[in-house]
């Protein structure tokens, strides 16, 4: 029997108004007018999924997904065209607000051959970011079997390729695109990220000035658009690019977050709670840095969580971690809008977001603006470019107060390095060299940092420091073996013998740092220096030579050297690094005293000093925690010696 229409709904004045408000893009009025409607009549499918159209075109996503649920809902069993069209519609909402579990749930009632372009690219896109790039290849090839040009399909399948190490597979992509799409900032950013991986170099600075460009202009029409900002980090730059890039980036991925109401007032006598979110509380050189520090946090004064969405590896490390904090919470099940929640309910003060923007980072989150203080902390050396966080822990070196305007946040600077650093680490000897691979009678200069750090003008000096060093040998970390092969060749046609760069293969973290004492000196790489890799190296008692540059990147190791007490090894040019190489290259003495220093540093500086770093770190978040309790917006913290 056929269900009689309200009354309401026949009557012709009310659907017409309904469709002037479509028709005028009035979509809060017309969503507000369909409510209404189905509060008469809650079963009709095809209003909801109407209602479910308008406010998508709000940009109330939230309302949308739960609308087009409905919809997908009522209409099975009754009409299948509709239950699909609210399925897709419901995915794409999903889509917006980065809840991809529900893209799949929605996605998987569609049969394979009524999936659309849109459909399967979301469904590409949904396994890439739950981690599974294998299930995201088959629906991402199918969407460009309907569209050979389509170039989200393209990006998510280069995601795909990449995370599966198929770099050569995943640069095509990104190659494709930017020739079909000459301004897509994307696949631009991803080839150069990638081509820096496999060390090729050649049209390296065109494609640099070609992202740059095209940044720029997104950036000066006020666009949101997806650019990779860790790109920039191995790459010549200035800090106002830096933050093109992420602001950028933040008004793409946080297009559709629509802030929670105020927290709650904090009760007073109440300890302050600090969170701390990454996923990288395990075997990992963030946990390795940090550790020690939240161990020495004052319990009675501060409230710790750590809000994991890492795996669990098991190792001693995380084991460090669970004790050193009042609750340690998994939170890997959960979508960013249950990240916000999750963090409204725990009722937490401070939330330090330890990933900027890197890999696995729910930095999104924060637009969600769930605690009453927002920082960015350790993950990423620049800006986040979000206006909902408020402060960016740096120091006076990484981040002068100079450098402002080229921040969203306000800088809150450490009184000494920004990075901590855990000295309850083996202290290590140097072992013998012959079980390295290594000449024993060598000068061995160590390079521990990841390929994509290197670049044609660092090689060009390297070259020039082994001519002038004939005993003298690189050790660099290894990469792919088509990356070392033309990392010879680059040497060859320097005119170095290949074999003079001596590749060291990855350990685990005990073993690599003990290795690392068989150096006589570590070549710092520009424009990204080392950060863990150089506080790693002064650890093993292993001078360091870094040429300071603009950008936070390329300020870290001077900052470490600062901290450490030997800002004589910071250089300001190509020449002086150079000459400062090969001056102690052939002074062992000098070598030797630096290498006493660094061992007495390890007790005696403030790099090491990981309980004077907790107090440090704890009087500046209460400074900031002040300004906020006495009602001042945030502001610029110079640093308190």
């Amino acid at each position: 029997m056929a269900t009689k229409p309200h009354p309401a709904l026949a009557q012709p004045q009310l659907l017409q108004k309904v469709q002037t408000l479509l028709n005028e893009r009035r979509w809060t009025q017309a969503a507000d007018l369909l409510q209404q409607a189905l509060g008469q009549r809650p079963r009709d499918a095809g209003l909801w999924l109407t209602l479910a159209r308008t406010l998508r075109q709000a940009g109330d996503f939230s309302a949308c997904l739960r609308a087009a649920q409905q919809a997908q809902d009522l209409a099975a069993g009754v009409s299948e065209e509709l239950r699909l069209q609210a399925a897709h519609l419901a995915a794409q909402a999903a889509t917006v607000l980065d809840d991809f579990r529900s893209v799949l749930r929605h996605a998987e009632q569609v049969p394979e051959g009524a999936r659309s372009l849109d459909l399967l690219k979301q469904l590409g896109a949904a396994h890439n970011r739950l981690g599974d790039p294998q299930a995201a290849v088959a629906p991402l090839m199918q969407a460009l079997t309907l569209k050979i040009d389509d170039r989200d399909a393209y990006m998510e399948l280069g995601f795909a390729f990449h995370s599966l190490k198929m770099h050569e597979e995943a640069a095509e992509c990104f190659r494709t695109l930017s020739v079909l799409y000459p301004e897509h900032l994307g696949a631009q950013a991803y080839l150069i990220q990638l081509e820096q991986h496999a060390a090729r170099w050649e049209g390296w600075e065109q494609r640099l000035q070609t992202m740059l460009d095209t940044q720029h202009r997104a950036w000066e029409r006020g666009e949101s658009a997806f650019s990779v900002p860790f790109t920039l980090v191995g790459q010549p730059h200035h800090p106002q690019q830096m933050l093109e890039a992420t602001q950028l980036t933040a008004r793409h991925v946080c297009r559709a977050i629509k802030p929670l109401p105020p927290a709650p007032a904090h009760k007073p006598g109440a300890r302050l709670h600090i969170a701390y979110l990454s996923n990288d509380f395990q075997a990992h050189a963030t946990a390795t840095l940090l550790t020690e520090v939240l161990e020495h946090h004052d319990r009675s004064r501060f409230e710790i969580s750590l809000l994991s969405h890492s795996p669990a590896d098991g190792s001693a490390l995380r084991e460090r971690l669970i004790k050193a904090c009042d609750r340690f919470e998994e939170i890997g099940h959960l979508d960013l809008p249950g990240t916000a929640h999750r963090v409204r309910e725990l009722g937490v003060d401070i939330l330090i977001d330890l990933k900027g923007h890197t890999a696995g980072s729910r930095l999104a989150a924060l637009a969600y603006r769930a605690a009453p203080l927002q920082v960015s902390w350790l993950g990423f050396p620049g800006t986040t470019g979000m206006p909902e966080v408020d402060y960016l822990i740096g120091d006076p070196i990484v981040t002068p107060l100079e450098h402002a305007p080229f921040y969203s946040e306000c800088i809150a600077q450490m009184p000494h390095c920004y990075q901590p650093n855990d000295r309850q680490r083996e202290r290590p000897l140097p072992p013998s060299r012959s079980e390295l691979g290594l000449p024993e009678q060598a000068l061995v200069l160590l390079s521990a940092n990841q390929i994509y750090k290197l670049n044609a003008p660092l090689f060009d000096a390297w070259s020039q420091i082994l001519k002038a060093l004939p005993e003298a040998v690189i050790w660099q970390l290894s990469g792919a073996e088509q990356a070392q092969e033309r990392l010879h060749a680059e040497m060859a046609a320097r005119g170095v013998a290949p074999e003079r760069l001596i590749f060291m293969p990855k350990l685990p973290l005990g073993p690599h740092l003990r290795r690392l004492a068989a150096a006589d000196l570590a070549l710092d790489s520009w424009p990204c220096n080392g950060h863990t890799t150089s506080s790693d190296a002064l650890w093993a008692a292993v001078p360091v030579l870094t040429l300071q540059g603009e950008p936070f990147a390329g300020r870290v190791c001077a900052s470490l050297l600062h901290s450490v007490g030997m800002p004589e090894l910071i250089c300001t040019d190509t020449q002086s690094y150079i000459h400062r190489v090969c001056e102690l290259g052939r002074d062992p003495a000098q070598r030797a005293a630096l290498r006493e220093r660094l061992v007495k540093a390890r007790d005696e500086s403030a790099l090491f000093d990981a309980p004077r770093f907790a107090r440090d770190l704890e009087q500046l978040l209460l400074r900031m925690w002040q300004r906020h309790a006495d009602g001042l917006p945030p502001a610029a913290l110079p640093a308190q010696h």
